[in-house]
């Protein structure tokens, strides 16, 4: 059996061709998504702001090890891609990018 990690996975993107409906929907959740919602979970948490340019969403991945980062960023980049569809918004650029939690080095300050 492979062994599994944890990753941290960060899909960005801009938003695109948004309809009036979108963009009302969007501006009307915008308190609820934040910098202060902004957290990793399986589900994906979508971040934004009123200008509605760009967003993001953070997700917690976990995915064999032996595929690495690379492999994480791709699967967050279609859990997002699918979110987005599903909700009937218009987005391009996506691109993400990983951190493998189960081998990042915390370095501790001396004391």
């Amino acid at each position: 059996m492979a062994t599994q990690h944890t990753y941290r996975v960060i899909v960005r993107g801009k938003w695109d061709s948004l309809t009036a409906g979108a963009r009302a929907k969007l501006l009307a959740e915008v308190d609820d998504h934040g910098l202060g919602q902004m957290v990793f979970t399986p589900e994906g948490s979508l971040a934004y702001d009123a200008a509605l340019h760009s967003f993001s969403y953070r997700y917690v991945i976990v995915s064999d090890a032996e595929y690495g980062e690379e492999m994480a960023a791709a699967l967050g980049e279609e859990k997002a891609e699918a979110a987005l569809k599903a909700a009937g918004l218009g987005f391009r650029e996506l691109r993400a990018t990983a951190t493998d939690m189960d081998t990042m080095k915390i370095n501790r300050k001396g004391r």
